[in-house]
């Protein structure tokens, strides 16, 4: 947990954190069936239902630490994902720029450390950043899996979906490595996934 020191002016508030909706409650998919699982890319949340780009910083500010929601994979699942998605589950976050052309492109502002997440499977766990990350106003705050990451709900409808990195021919593998870690790349997030959400939020500490 983060306090504001007394007298402050400035903010605290979990981007990517919405009210509850009627939609099934977010729970990541593992170890039911299926388990799926974020794998080998970098994604943003686009919309829950009436809301729209949830991970986008609504002030700018400091991302002071991440959280991220992990479903419970039994140990076959496990096995087979560390075999087939790259290895051991990490994650960490990155701060993406929107770019005005082409369309859907966004520039990597700075990112935060890899975490290792077996440990935390079946939890909730929050990650204090040693260093903290600015982000203005419209930046988006994805999640990057170089691996894999038990963090995704599924059974929403329509109007809940995500982007990733992935290259439009891409978009129905996860076969290649398409996490952007470049600091400074841009890239298109062409892939859009309806129907799932990943479940990761940031705390971010506004500018006063």
């Amino acid at each position: 947990m983060f306090a504001l020191p007394a007298g402050s002016q400035a903010t605290l508030t979990e981007v990517g954190v919405i009210p509850p909706t009627t939609d099934p409650e977010t729970v990541p998919s593992c170890p039911g069936s299926p388990c799926l699982a974020v794998s080998r890319t970098t994604g943003f949340q686009v919309k829950i239902g009436t809301t729209h780009n949830p991970q986008m910083a609504p002030r700018a500010g400091t991302i002071v630490a991440w959280s991220i929601q992990l479903g419970k994979p039994n140990a076959t699942q496990i096995k087979y994902f560390n075999a087939n998605e790259g290895g051991p589950s990490t994650a960490g976050i990155a701060i993406l720029r929107p770019q005005a052309k082409p369309n859907l492109t966004y520039k990597l502002i700075a990112q935060s450390p890899l975490v290792k997440l077996e440990p935390y499977f079946g939890k909730t766990a929050q990650f204090p950043l040693e260093t903290t990350l600015q982000v203005k106003k419209g930046d988006v705050i994805a999640l990057t899996v170089p691996s894999w990451a038990p963090a995704l709900a599924l059974g929403f409808t329509n109007a809940t979906s995500w982007r990733a990195s992935r290259p439009k021919a891409q978009c129905t593998t996860t076969s290649a490595q398409t996490t952007q870690t470049l600091t400074g790349s841009s890239v298109q997030y062409y892939c859009l996934y309806l129907t799932a959400r990943l479940t990761y939020s940031a705390t971010l500490i506004s500018t006063p």
